[in-house]
């Protein structure tokens, strides 16, 4: 892999007004939905703190020898996000300006039928998402996921500034240290997807529930405990 990296004249800088973001569709229905579900997860688990940036589809904006580069990876988190003053709203997402935002300690891509530059090392203008990802951001962490097979690639930045392939721990999960949790896969049903996931799991190794399945599981609960009254002898209250 070349390193153009001590090439390149890497600037951050606020983006023009007005400037106008290209529409980029999501490449199957898959994506949004994929995000969606861990954003929900980190909602419910009360993850969702002061600072915190959880954003699919979101712009990242550097300024490379003097053109703009912009990436919209399919999910990001960060944490230390400073609020933008009403009424402004959030468009792009440019790490390292004035106000210090950090880079987001994960990037996610969610992979259709067919892959684009997700695994692109490509240097020069503009560079593939693997470059800007890994020498230009230097995201810590960078998560591949196929969703229609189930396969789930890690990458984690070393100490020389290059991604390193990681191996999943014994329990099949990636720590995600920047976020404090696992991060893996799922199997199962949501709403009207059924194939594979990405999820969520606690460093007990506990896996953190969507909306519906704390509602389910709290119904079970009930359920148990009208039958335990019952056999009591105890007629439950409506």
């Amino acid at each position: 892999m070349t390193d153009r990296k001590s090439d390149l004249k890497i600037t951050w800088e606020k983006m023009p007004e007005p400037f106008i973001l290209e529409e980029r569709p999501a490449a199957n229905i898959d994506q949004p939905l994929l995000a969606a579900a861990l954003r929900e997860i980190l909602e419910i688990a009360g993850l969702m703190l002061e600072g915190i940036l959880v954003a699919p589809n979101m712009g990242i904006c550097a300024t490379m020898d003097s053109k703009t580069v912009m990436k919209a990876p399919d999910l990001f988190y960060a944490s230390n996000v400073q609020p933008l003053p009403a009424p402004e709203v959030r468009r792009i997402y440019s790490p390292n300006l004035e106000v210090k935002e950090e880079i987001p300690a994960i990037v996610m891509e969610f992979l259709g039928a067919t892959e684009g530059d997700e695994y692109s090392a490509k240097p020069t203008f503009p560079p593939g998402k693997f470059f800007f990802y890994e020498r230009i951001l230097r995201v810590p962490v960078y998560a591949i996921f196929k969703p229609l097979i189930g396969l789930l690639h890690v990458y984690k930045l070393n100490p020389s500034g290059y991604y390193e392939w990681q191996k999943p721990e014994a329990n099949g999960h990636y720590w995600i240290e920047g976020v404090g949790l696992f991060l893996g896969i799922w199997q199962g049903t949501k709403a009207e997807r059924t194939g594979y996931w990405l999820r969520w799991w606690d460093e007990s190794g506990q896996m953190l529930l969507w909306g519906a399945e704390m509602v389910e599981k709290e119904r079970q609960r009930a359920d148990r405990l009208s039958a335990q009254l019952r056999a009591a002898g105890i007629e439950p209250e409506a």
